[in-house]
C-alpha cells in the first residue's frame, strides 16, 4: 500500500499542519491598552544640609530716640525757628522764649555780683587795716570785731550774688531753647506769640537714624533669644532685606500678652517712618543640619506637598511637610528618611509608572541612586 504523503493532495496537508502549529494564538483580551512606555528621570537622595533657623515676628519701627521739648522758662514765644518735618542739630536753637527780658536779668545779676565783689573787697581791707591798728593798740577789740563780721557779711553777699547771676544765665540759656538730641520736628505745638509757662509743650522732635525695631517674641521662644543675634526685616512690598543686631531685651514678659519685648538699632538711610510696620526675623542658628531636598524634587497640589519615590524602578508618590527653604532646597519636616531616592521635576507622574533612573544628574553633590530602597 502506497502512502497517500507522496500525493500531491499529501504534501499539501502536511504543509497546512506546518503552517497551523507554528502560528501562536493571541490570548490578549480584546481592547486592552499596551503598557505606557517608561519615564527618564533624574534621581536623588534626601540628604542633610546646613541652614539657618530663624523665629519670624512682626514688628514696628520706632525713633530711636523721641521727646517733647518744652520751656524751662516762663515767658512770651519770640520765634519757633522751626516747623514740622525740618531736620535739626543737636544744639541748634528751636526757640526763643522772651530774651530780652532774661538778657537784662542776667545783666543785673552780674552787677550785683560785681557789687558785692567790691564791697568784700573794701571790707577785707578795712579788716586788714585794723589788724594792724589793734597791734599797735590804736584800734579796740570791738573794733577788730566789726570789720571781721563786716568782712564775713560781704563775703556771704558775694557768694548769693553769684548765685543769682549763676541762676540768671541758666534762664537765659533756656529762654533759648535747643535740640538735646540730632533728629526731625515730629510736630508743631506752639506758635510764635504764645506764653508759656514753665513745662509747656514747644515741639516734639524725634531720632530716626538709626530707628528702633521693637519686636514681640512669643513665649515658647523667648529662652532662644540672645543679645548680638542678626535681625533682618523688610518692608511691606519690598524685596530688600535690611541688617540689624539685637540691643535690647526686655527683662520680663508682657503682663497682658506673655510676649517678650526685644528691640535692635537698624540704620535707616531710606528714611523710613517711625510707626512702620516690618516683618523680621531673627536668627537663632546659621548652620543647623537638617533633611532637606531640592526645590524642584516637591511638587504642590490643592495645598498638599509631595515628592515622587523610586521603589523597584517605578514611581511611588508620598506626601510629606516642609519647612523653612534656602539657596535651592527645602526642609522635609516628615514623609521622608535619609537617603530616600527622590525623582527631580516629577510633574505628570503618578504611582505605578515605570521608571528609567538616568546615571547622570544636575545635582553635584547627589550620591548613587540605589533605586531597591
Amino acid at each position: 500500500m502506497k502512502s497517500s504523503l507522496k500525493t500531491p493532495a499529501g504534501l499539501i496537508f502536511l504543509g497546512t499542519l506546518v503552517l497551523t502549529g507554528c502560528h501562536r494564538p493571541n490570548t490578549a483580551a480584546p481592547g486592552a491598552q499596551p503598557d505606557p512606555p517608561a519615564h527618564q528621570v533624574h534621581v536623588v537622595r534626601a540628604e542633610r544640609r546646613p541652614m539657618e533657623r530663624t523665629l519670624s515676628a512682626i514688628g514696628t519701627l520706632a525713633a530711636r530716640e523721641a521727646a517733647t521739648i518744652a520751656a524751662q522758662v516762663a515767658g512770651q514765644l519770640d520765634k519757633l525757628l522751626v516747623d514740622l518735618g525740618d531736620a535739626v542739630q543737636a544744639g541748634q536753637e528751636i526757640a526763643l522764649i522772651d530774651t530780652t527780658t532774661y538778657e537784662a536779668l542776667a545783666q543785673v545779676a552780674a552787677a550785683n555780683l560785681t557789687r558785692a565783689q567790691a564791697n568784700a573787697a573794701n571790707a577785707a581791707q578795712n579788716l586788714k587795716r585794723t589788724q594792724d591798728l589793734q597791734r599797735e593798740q590804736i584800734a579796740s577789740a570791738s573794733d577788730l570785731d566789726a570789720a571781721v563780721a563786716a568782712a564775713a557779711s560781704t563775703q556771704a553777699e558775694v557768694k548769693a550774688a553769684e548765685a543769682s547771676e549763676a541762676l540768671a544765665r541758666v534762664n537765659l540759656n533756656h529762654s533759648r531753647v535747643k535740640a538735646p538730641f540730632t533728629g526731625i520736628v515730629a510736630e508743631r505745638i506752639a506758635s510764635a506769640g504764645d506764653f508759656l509757662g514753665v513745662g509747656a509743650a514747644i515741639v516734639r522732635l524725634v531720632q530716626t537714624d538709626p530707628l528702633r525695631l521693637r519686636l514681640g517674641v512669643p513665649e515658647r521662644d523667648a529662652a532662644q533669644v540672645r543679645l548680638g543675634q542678626t535681625v533682618r526685616l523688610a518692608l511691606a512690598g519690598e524685596n530688600q532685606r535690611y541688617e540689624g543686631k539685637l540691643a535690647r531685651i526686655a527683662p520680663a514678659l508682657r503682663t497682658d500678652n506673655s510676649m517678650l519685648i526685644v528691640e535692635a538699632d537698624v540704620p535707616n538711610p531710606n528714611g523710613w517712618r517711625a510707626g512702620t510696620f516690618v516683618e523680621a526675623e531673627i536668627l537663632i542658628n546659621d548652620r543647623e543640619d537638617v533633611l532637606s531636598i531640592p526645590a524642584d524634587a516637591l511638587s504642590t497640589f490643592a495645598g498638599l506637598e509631595k515628592v515622587v519615590l523610586v521603589r523597584d524602578d517605578k514611581a511611588v508618590e508620598q506626601d510629606v511637610t516642609t519647612g523653612r527653604r534656602a539657596q535651592g532646597y527645602v526642609e522635609v519636616l516628615s514623609g521622608l528618611a535619609l537617603g530616600d531616592s527622590v525623582v527631580r521635576n516629577p510633574a505628570g507622574l503618578r504611582t505605578g509608572q515605570r521608571l528609567i533612573v538616568l546615571p547622570d544628574s544636575p545635582l553635584s553633590s547627589a550620591q548613587p541612586v540605589d533605586t531597591t530602597r
